[in-house]
């Protein structure tokens, strides 16, 4: 198995990142052709996402998650910023890891489906992400 450790900067602000550059880098970085691509977000406020981007389905995920995990006083979770208890529980909506099959090198995602790191939390601008790639 292949594996790497990389970092995405997520700025102070909801967002939702595409990951397709740094997934194509590291699958030539391999010399990967066909297997079983894993991604890992190892943090406790952040997950990701098979997801459209560009025409407003990022946009619209982050709106929908405001309405189902609004940041208010609610969470018992209570350090860091107001809300922030919401961003504990985002995993449990929009899991941590996801798994893409590899074929000829390349993902085997359908025309219009981006991987996506989906992070709520504005305390923390930098997350770490795991790309593991096992051969087929």
């Amino acid at each position: 198995m292949d594996s790497t450790l990389i970092e995405i900067r997520t700025g102070s602000g909801e967002t939702v990142v595409d990951l397709t550059d740094e997934i194509a880098a590291f699958l030539r970085s391999t010399g990967a052709r066909d297997g079983l691509l894993n991604v890992w977000v190892p943090h406790a406020t952040a997950g990701l996402a098979v997801i459209e981007t560009g025409a407003g389905s990022d946009t619209d995920l982050l709106a929908a998650l405001r309405e189902v995990l609004p940041a208010d006083d609610r969470w018992s979770h209570r350090h860091g910023s107001p809300g922030h208890g919401r961003d504990h529980v985002l995993p449990a909506f929009i899991a941590p890891s996801v798994s893409v099959p590899v074929l000829d090198g390349r993902p085997a995602l359908g025309t219009w489906q981006s991987v996506c790191l989906v992070d709520t939390n504005g305390d923390n601008p930098v997350r770490s992400l795991r790309l593991s790639f096992l051969a087929g």
